[in-house]
């Protein structure tokens, strides 16, 4: 099939987009924790999003799906049973980090697979925490790669520093301490997404967060069962933001959007690069908030990129084409003086370069 695209002569739309991913992944596997029936709406029916609910639905967990967005999720009090088979992570990690944390807890052992793709990255960083809670877990593949092999048994809950900041370890260590005993602490070295602690919050889970960017969870608890309803993804939204923000007098209106401020950062970015945007959060009774966002495209022009940890990550990402264009990007920092392009070493600041083309 051919397929071609032509220039849109100008971009004047009123949007919605899918449901978060990051979300949808969190509320499945805390619904299926919980002590009663939830219904999710607006959940994300990718395929990496359908590889944790199979997952759930292979460890015991009754998830109906009457429509492609809906789940009826029949949490069981925190009890799963053993799966007859290996489970498939396909190649979300997202799915393979935060199921290690949840087996971790259990008193069972499971069996953790992947693409050819999700075989390749290293699992280090959630296997060693996991592992100084209690949890036998093997990682079969060289270099801590999977297939993973979990044996649950009796954690105790720790105090945890990441060496880099992730969201899917953090939550792989909340959830393991839902089965701890006493308080499992995660001190994060630089703030991350926030969904699976505000999650908890919103189902009753009882949680501390401090200023200094540690959240804790305290064990043998039991989600309450509630319904909940999943915002857009501003990830998925980011592609349309930026091409009405770059086209002079676009104009983008996108509802029921997530408007978490660990999420929202484009948003500054396209302000500073001279586009007209606003935010407005419309509901927060569910703990996440949503609203609406709408850009107006100006004549952009060049800013500063506040780019955390990104040298330390450079080594966790899939595509060695990535890889190379990143280092390409620091070099050119470090040489491209004539064009006045620096970097700091001290904050990783990146000052682009910007001519009008």
């Amino acid at each position: 099939m051919e397929l071609r695209v032509k220039r849109a002569p100008r971009i004047d739309l009123e949007i919605t987009v899918p449901g978060d991913k990051s979300i949808s992944h969190r509320a499945v596997i805390i619904a299926a924790l919980s002590n009663g029936v939830c219904t999710l709406n607006g959940f994300l029916p990718s395929e990496d999003c359908m590889h944790t609910v199979n997952a759930l639905r292979a460890l015991g967990i009754k998830i109906e799906q009457p429509e492609p967005a809906t789940l009826i999720v029949h949490g069981k009090k925190r009890v799963l049973t053993p799966p007859k088979s290996k489970i498939n992570c396909g190649n979300s990690g997202t799915t393979m980090r935060l199921l290690a944390g949840l087996l971790a807890g259990q008193t069972f052992e499971s069996r953790l697979v992947a693409d050819a793709g999700l075989s390749k990255r290293p699992m280090e960083r959630v296997i060693t925490p996991l592992r100084q809670m209690g949890a036998n877990i093997l990682a079969e593949g060289p270099e801590e790669t999977p297939p993973l092999r979990i044996q649950g048994g009796s954690l105790r809950g720790i105090r945890y520093r990441p060496p880099v900041a992730s969201a899917q370890v953090k939550g792989a260590l909340l959830l393991a301490g839902l089965f701890a005993k006493g308080k499992t602490t995660v001190s994060e070295p630089a703030p991350t997404r926030n969904h699976m602690e505000m999650m908890f919050d919103y189902f009753l889970v009882r949680t501390a967060v401090d200023g200094s960017g540690s959240v804790a969870v305290f064990g043998d608890q039991v989600p309450e069962s509630r319904d909940f309803d999943i915002p857009g993804d501003i990830s998925s939204a980011a592609f349309w933001l930026v091409a009405a923000a770059a086209q002079r007098r676009g104009h983008l209106l996108i509802r029921d959007v997530g408007l978490n401020h660990t999420r929202t950062a484009l948003l500054g970015v396209l302000l500073r690069m001279g586009a007209q945007v606003r935010e407005a959060i419309e509901d927060s009774d569910q703990v996440e908030p949503r609203g609406i966002v709408e850009v107006t495209g100006f004549p952009l022009k060049g800013t500063v990129i506040q780019c955390r940890s990104l040298l330390m990550n450079c080594r966790f990402l899939r595509s060695p084409a990535l890889l190379r264009t990143a280092r390409r990007l620091f070099a050119t920092q470090r040489n491209c003086a004539s064009k006045k392009a620096t970097a700091s070493p001290q904050s990783r600041t990146i000052y682009v370069p910007w001519e009008r083309r």
